[in-house]
């Protein structure tokens, strides 16, 4: 018998200073049995870095040709592809060649530094391609406000970026490791 998703609800109300954008969002996060609350928190962070009224969640980390999560434009092109991880290069090589901009957010500390030494040089020839790296500490900062029903606020500023609920705040640590040459 298959374990099923956990569900989680969570109202997100985002102020992004940098790219002036202010809304809020109701989200409905499912979690895979395999999912820890750190990489479902970091699906919400990425949601907040690159919040959009059509950003959406993939189906999850059972699904290898979909995203964590993705914006898709009326025609059903995918504008936006957010990968959590450390994924391998063609994957990412496929990525790139699907959507107008990928987004890669690691984690883990060293496992993430290991992987992006040896796919740097491959990767950086890519320039529709972002990847960012969260520290460790935050990771498990983010990890703790996990909760079934959450009311976040995400403060985006001078790259900066802020994740509250009304008892803890996290100061998140972002990396960038490199940034798309075609960004818009």
């Amino acid at each position: 018998m298959a374990l099923k998703a956990t569900v989680y609800k969570a109202r997100l109300q985002v102020a992004d200073m940098d790219r002036h954008y202010y809304d809020e969002h109701s989200l409905t996060i499912a979690r895979h049995p395999s999912e820890t609350d750190e990489r479902m928190m970091l699906r919400l962070l990425a949601f907040a870095c690159h919040a959009h009224p059509d950003l959406e969640f993939g189906r999850g980390v059972s699904t290898d040709d979909e995203p964590d999560l993705w914006r898709r434009n009326l025609t059903g092109d995918i504008e936006l592809w957010i990968q959590l991880g450390q994924p391998d290069e063609r994957e990412v090589r496929r990525a790139c060649g699907r959507a107008r901009q990928v987004v890669i957010y690691t984690y883990g500390g060293q496992a993430a530094a290991t992987w992006w030494e040896q796919f740097a040089g491959k990767l950086g020839t890519l320039p529709n391609l972002t990847v960012i790296d969260v520290a460790p500490e935050s990771v498990t900062a983010l990890g703790e406000l996990a909760s079934r029903g959450m009311q976040l606020n995400a403060t985006l500023q001078d790259g900066l970026v802020w994740l509250a609920t009304p008892d803890a705040a996290v100061e998140v640590a972002l990396e960038v490791r490199q940034e798309a040459r075609n960004a818009q």
